[in-house]
């Protein structure tokens, strides 16, 4: 599952940045957003459906706690940034790389100061290449 599992995330990244830069720019984005969550609805019932809990419905949804609720507002933000990140003109082989790594690097910043996270000398480095090839990208 070690594997699959980022086989499937990152498939699936490739074919949610190709479906926000071919999302039809007349219409309302939220438009777009409500038939995106009604289908994930749909795909999460199916899987429940089909990967039943041994604690049932009602008692998962009891331990919920609130990263779920702030997951869904989350993923509402990143709906609507990349949506109109591709519409203000973002080549889509450029901007989710530049989402991947400053998000990375926030994440790391966050692991340190409220996980304790350990950077080591060559993680550091590979943050500095990813912050020069931040830089270089972004030079015409």
């Amino acid at each position: 599952m070690y594997y699959i599992s980022m086989i499937i995330t990152i498939l699936a990244t490739a074919v949610y940045n190709i479906s926000q830069k071919s999302i039809n720019q007349s219409i309302n984005p939220f438009i777009s957003m409500i038939i995106t969550y009604i289908t994930a609805i749909i795909f999460s019932v199916l899987a429940l459906i089909s990967f039943p809990t041994n604690l049932g419905i009602s008692n998962s949804l009891k331990h919920l706690n609130w990263a779920s609720y702030v997951l869904g507002l989350s993923a509402f933000g990143l709906e609507i940034g990349y949506l109109y990140v591709y519409r203000s003109g973002w080549n889509i082989a450029i901007a989710p790389i530049y989402v991947s790594i400053i998000s990375t690097i926030l994440l790391i910043v966050f692991g340190i100061f409220v996980y304790n996270t350990k950077i080591t000398f060559t993680n550091g480095l590979g943050i500095c290449v990813s912050i020069i090839g931040l830089i270089l990208m972004n030079k015409k």
